[in-house]
């Protein structure tokens, strides 16, 4: 979105709507069947709100009469939050709180802290319990005779390392829906950090191939759910405008994790193996992704529930106080509460949400979401960055590097890997979601092809070890801030409340189906393609991934929840032709320095009351 876009937030009761001609404003509202969520509460006068309020807080028995003052006058600042120094009702020390939350976004209460270092740690676990498996495969290879090469050691190789995405992709990942509803956000983050822990204590004690690949697939109920209940959370808690900052510490401490993996792996290399035990190194390497899940384990119901969650268990008193501990000041808390209540009636009110997977696929915004959500996805996968993660130790003892050497270079790649995405911090709500894929992905597919290249250059030549490492680590380098920290955040915020589960697990099982894809294939592909050709392979894939970003992907950055309905309203075909049209644009703009205007998608118009008459005809 442009600058111009990012001010027309300042209007409330409006409704994103493209340039093009659509049709009238009723046919607009029959595309879109979310238009009723995009502003529930306008039209209303502030007295009738202010009495919504109240009846609110009343009917669910929240509070004394300060806390129902709270809720007559967040239900007006909910219409429109940005004008709150025109409601005479406010304190001079209110309007200083709001004020402040405007222009110190990051100053926030210690609890909301709390729980970013729980999804931080969570997000740890997962990097270990993907990596540890980089050095551990030097040696249970050998120990286990699939070290030769084989077709059947090649593929029980691959086998081992994929089997978590294959356990997340056709099972973990689908029980994000039930047990999100049964155990909440935090509930679901302590049984998955407790199967992490039991599955990587149990590989460490494996004795034979297949029971080490009993273990790695039950790690995929710890990773599946986990990974999708996460950033939901993180989502579910924040204010939009840093929503996506720390909804990406998602990534970024999935890159520490990584990093993490690499440390257990060089920090167990020396251990020698005493009497009636074999592979104690390796067996600690896998092991060792037990403690950051024992910690998450410690404190994680310290941390306070998802409002939204406590609101989808009609427990409105629990969310209440939930919220209270997320924000500086019940004003706050009562706004943002409200403003999810109203939300919720409206899906209520129009029979949304019955069938989860069904109206991903039947109901237009939804599908517009999934698509993008699925498209990154595939890409995160299909950029080929979890071959680096999985094999790279393998790769550089290919190049010639001894095997400490290779972990000591790995080691390197985790740091990149992790330091690189903590510029998203800031990118991702300035630069934007979509403006940094797009940037990324031609810089990916460059590292890759010169990484494979790199293959051709002499063995006896110095320069073919030092520019195959330059190549990996140039590929860390650019995908960190973009195809490593966009996608889960964006699935997180693409979706509305009522089908957000099934999104997040339709997302997270095409991220880990193919990040198994990967894992398995591998191995069988550097043998047949080579590694020239198998490099190449996955450049190609990152032209591909940004010729369907520029086209089917829309900005999301600094929207709330519920503005990315109007957002998704936009017909995919009119998305496309948009995207076409920046290519000339930037031709224009930056290669020849013209002074042109870049084209506005979304203008605001000015909308009536909200239309019944809400079919499935977008």
């Amino acid at each position: 979105m442009t600058e111009k876009n990012e001010s027309l937030n300042e209007q409330p009761v409006a409704e994103f709507v493209p340039q093009h001609d659509f049709g009238n404003a009723a046919e607009r509202t029959r595309r879109n069947l979310n238009a009723k969520l995009s502003n529930p509460l306008a039209g209303y006068s502030h007295a009738e709100l202010r009495k919504q309020g109240r009846v609110f807080a009343l009917n669910h028995e929240i509070g004394d009469e300060e806390d129902i003052r709270a809720f007559e006058l967040g239900a007006v600042l909910a219409q429109a939050p940005e004008r709150f120094a025109s409601i005479e009702a406010l304190t001079a020390q209110e309007k200083a709180i709001l004020l402040h939350e405007v222009e110190h976004r990051w100053s926030q209460p210690k609890k909301l802290y709390l729980v970013i270092v729980l999804c931080s740690l969570s997000a740890a676990v997962q990097g270990m319990d993907e990596t540890t498996i980089n050095g551990a495969q030097l040696w249970y290879k050998h120990q286990f005779g699939i070290a030769d090469d084989s077709a059947r050691s090649t593929w029980i190789l691959g086998l081992i390392t994929s089997a978590p995405y294959l356990c997340c992709a056709f099972i973990g990942c689908w029980l994000t829906v039930p047990f999100n509803q049964w155990f909440g956000r935090r509930g679901t983050i302590f049984i998955t950090c407790a199967f992490s822990a039991l599955s990587v204590f149990w590989s460490g004690f494996a004795s034979e191939w297949w029971n080490l690949f009993l273990s790695r697939f039950a790690l995929g109920f710890g990773i599946g759910p986990k990974s999708a209940t996460v950033p939901i959370y993180a989502a579910e808690t924040v204010p939009p405008s840093i929503r996506g900052a720390l909804v990406m510490q998602w990534q970024m401490w999935t890159a520490f994790g990584i990093m993490l993996g690499y440390v257990a792996d060089l920090a167990f290399y020396q251990i020698t193996d005493p009497s009636m035990i074999v592979g104690l190194n390796w067996r600690f390497m896998m092991g060792s992704a037990l403690i950051p899940a024992v910690i998450v384990l410690t404190f994680v119901f310290s941390c306070p529930e998802s409002p939204r969650w406590y609101m989808s268990q009609n427990q409105y008193y629990r969310a209440y106080e939930s919220m209270c501990s997320l924000r500086h000041h019940k004003i706050q808390a009562a706004r943002d509460m409200f403003y999810m209540h109203t939300l919720l009636e409206a899906e209520k009110s129009m029979k949304l949400g019955q069938n989860g997977v069904t109206e991903l696929i039947k109901v237009p915004r939804n599908r517009r979401a999934m698509i993008a959500s699925q498209i990154l996805m595939f890409m995160q996968q299909l950029c080929g960055v979890n071959v680096i993660a999985y094999y790279s130790s393998a790769i550089f003892m290919d190049a010639n590097l001894s095997a400490v050497s290779s972990m000591l270079v790995s080691f390197g790649w985790g740091v990149i890997n992790w330091l690189f995405s903590i510029p998203a911090i800031y990118t991702i709500d300035t630069f934007g979601r979509r403006n940094l894929l797009l940037v990324t992905f031609p810089l990916m597919a460059l590292a890759m092809f010169f990484t494979g290249f790199s293959f051709w250059i002499s063995e006896d030549h110095n320069a073919r070890i030092t520019c195959i490492v330059l190549g990996t680590y140039l590929f860390g380098m650019v995908y960190s801030p973009g195809a490593g920290s966009v996608p889960f955040t964006y699935s997180a915020e693409a979706y509305p409340l009522y089908v957000r589960p099934h999104g997040m697990a339709l997302a997270t099982a095409t991220t880990w189906f193919f990040n198994f894809i990967l894992g398995i294939t591998w191995p069988a592909m550097q043998s047949a393609f080579t590694a020239e050709g198998a490099f190449a392979f996955y450049a190609g894939w990152n032209l591909v991934g940004w010729w369907l970003v520029l086209l089917f992907m829309p900005e999301t950055k600094n929207k709330t929840l519920e503005e990315l309905d109007q957002v998704f309203s936009v017909p995919t075909k009119f998305h496309a032709q948009y995207g076409l049209r920046q290519i000339p644009y930037f031709m224009k703009r930056y290669v020849l320095r013209k002074d042109v205007k870049p084209e506005v998608l979304y203008e605001r118009e000015a909308v009536g009351p909200v239309q019944e008459d809400l079919g499935y005809n977008a």
